[in-house]
């Protein structure tokens, strides 16, 4: 039976004014009873728009149908099918933009809530099945390195290692999941998610070594020529921070977002337990208006801050963040000041900052990106005091991988370069993510991953 409301299931949440003091989980999740009422809103199309709209194909209409029989296992190996982070991605991903945006509900209501259920369905799953025992995978005798392991790195583990692949995976940091560890806060993505999927990689027989930086410790054709590997898959992703390079950002209490972001999230710098340095200040602005920005405002609530402004060059309705991430925050007291945007960072007598400098903003015609382009007003100038400023403003490549891989060609976004199939200008070398194609979403580097796993062994196979 279908069930034709055209509003969703409405998530239940922690209450703003308590969870902006806390770094546990905001949304709590679907019970049964709410996962099978919302289920029983799809349509079945015969289309199926929201397959399409998906960047892994997860066979959405068909989990959705299983839910709402009640079988949500059935459900979970439908969609692990496709994607090895059903639990992550049913968390972070942008569905309003992607299999969400085609749903056909969503035209006169609100579309199925389709990433409430994929998180339903992977937490009733590990609830009830998560210390199942986990058997290695036969080797087929291959070996392949990994260079990174965020979602890109771990998505191309996933789908070598069932196909009997040794794999091996290098990541910088000391622990495994890229931004899912290092960027996304704990309210938004329980580490213990993203550490559970890394064990049941570890079980089928993935190889995990932290700590090493690819083209400093090793390079990529040492690992290819002296360590044996046959393939290299490059998921390092975009960390490197991006600033506006305006006066001031020298002074004390400036920052990168991925430099507060990690300090918090993989530094546990919000348990009191940690004695990792960050500072704990009372005004905070963040500069930019992604996901990242929101994260960053988010967590300098929970730190203590009393006022967190955004700023933001351009208006609400451009802002690149997920509405409810925007909606979240403007619940949690954090203040918006759009259409501004800053000129200076000013500093008092000891080098710390006092405020930040602003220029009023107006829009005009849209510009390369099809958002409408930020024109300043002359003599508009005004100074928010502020003890600290995050910018979050994008990142960008790394390109130590380029510098340190011989005859590793770039792509004109200055990303690692690559064809359909994920493979560079060197045989045996794949890569995906945002090494490729610059800061996208979680989702579409797991997709990025799996193409790279299909090239790879497609490319093995046929050696």
């Amino acid at each position: 039976m279908i069930n034709l409301v055209r509003k969703q299931n409405p998530m239940p949440e922690q209450a703003p004014d308590v969870r902006n003091k806390n770094f546990l989980e905001v949304a709590e999740g679907y019970t049964e009873e709410m996962a099978i009422n919302e289920a029983m809103r799809c349509l079945n199309c015969r289309k199926k728009p929201c397959v399409s709209g998906c960047p892994v194909n997860i066979k959405i209409p068909d989990f959705i149908a299983k839910v709402a029989e009640g079988d949500f296992e059935a459900a979970y190996n439908i969609i692990s099918e496709d994607s090895s982070l059903p639990a992550v991605c049913g968390r972070v991903c942008p569905q309003e933009n992607q299999c969400q945006g085609q749903c056909v509900h969503g035209k006169k209501g609100e579309p199925v809530a389709i990433g409430r259920l994929e998180r339903f369905v992977a937490d009733w799953h590990a609830a009830n099945f998560g210390d199942a025992e986990i058997q290695p995978v036969e080797s087929n005798g291959h070996k392949v390195a990994i260079i990174g392991a965020g979602p890109a790195g771990l998505a191309c583990a996933g789908d070598l290692v069932n196909k009997g692949y040794e794999v091996t995976v290098y990541e910088a940091l000391h622990k495994s999941g890229g931004v899912l560890v290092y960027g996304i806060p704990q309210f938004r993505l329980p580490k213990e998610i993203v550490a559970a999927e890394v064990a049941k990689l570890e079980a089928k027989g993935v190889k995990f070594v932290t700590d090493a930086v690819v083209g400093r410790a090793i390079t990529v054709d040492e690992l290819m020529k002296e360590e044996g590997f046959e393939s290299v898959f490059i998921g390092t992703g975009a960390g490197l921070p991006s600033f506006m390079n305006i006066p001031g950002e020298n002074y004390i209490g400036v920052c990168s977002a991925n430099e507060y972001l990690t300090r918090i999230n993989l530094m546990k710098a919000y348990l009191p337990e940690y004695d990792t340095p960050i500072q704990h200040a009372d005004r905070i602005a963040i500069v930019g208006g992604g996901n990242v920005a929101m994260d960053a405002a988010r967590c300098a609530k929970r730190m203590g801050a009393s006022e967190v402004y955004v700023i933001y060059r351009r208006s609400l309705e451009e802002l690149p963040a997920r509405a409810e991430e925007v909606h979240h925050a403007m619940e949690e007291g954090v203040e918006f000041k759009v259409l501004n945007n800053p000129v200076q960072i000013l500093g008092d007598e000891n080098g710390n900052v006092r405020a930040i400098e602003c220029i009023k903003m107006e829009l005009g015609e849209p510009d390369a990106s099809g958002r409408r382009r930020p024109i300043p007003v002359e003599g508009s100038n005004f100074e928010i005091p502020v003890d600290m400023v995050i910018m979050s403003i994008g990142t960008k490549l790394n390109t130590l991988i380029l510098d340190t891989t011989d005859k590793l060609e770039a792509n004109a976004k200055g990303g690692i370069g690559t064809d359909a199939a994920a493979a560079t200008n060197r045989e045996g070398i794949f890569a995906g993510g945002d090494a490729v194609t610059g800061a996208a979403t979680v989702i579409k580097a797991m997709g990025a991953g799996k193409t790279a796993a299909k090239g790879i062994d497609d490319y093995l196979s046929n050696k």
